[in-house]
């Protein structure tokens, strides 16, 4: 079944556009979970294409566990804006199913 505008996109496994957007929101991530990542490595995403934007999840490893990152890239405006998160599910785990959260 392909997947049409609005919905969420099959798990896939990380490219590096993928892990380039996760970088630009360590600083964020690190911000709200109060922690310094030495490990942070993205290993899978799924995103959801809508008008102005892509929204991405994306579950990283962060050494202990995983965190699953909910993260915002605005598309189609004149100047190009960074990735946005928008919210941190801590502790889960490798086998954890990427599903859409509000923080």
């Amino acid at each position: 079944m392909a997947v049409g505008m609005g919905e969420w996109s099959e798990t896939m496994d990380v490219t590096e556009e993928t892990q380039k957007i996760c970088d630009q929101v360590k600083d964020q991530v690190e911000k709200q979970t109060g922690k310094n990542y030495r490990v942070y490595k993205a290993v899978k995403y799924r995103d959801l294409h809508l008008c102005g934007g892509t929204h991405y999840l994306i579950k990283v490893d962060v050494g202990e566990d995983y965190d699953h990152l909910m993260v915002v890239q605005v598309t189609g405006t004149q100047f190009p804006t960074s990735p946005s998160l928008r919210g941190v599910e801590q502790h889960k785990t490798k086998d954890d199913p990427l599903v859409p959260f509000t923080n």
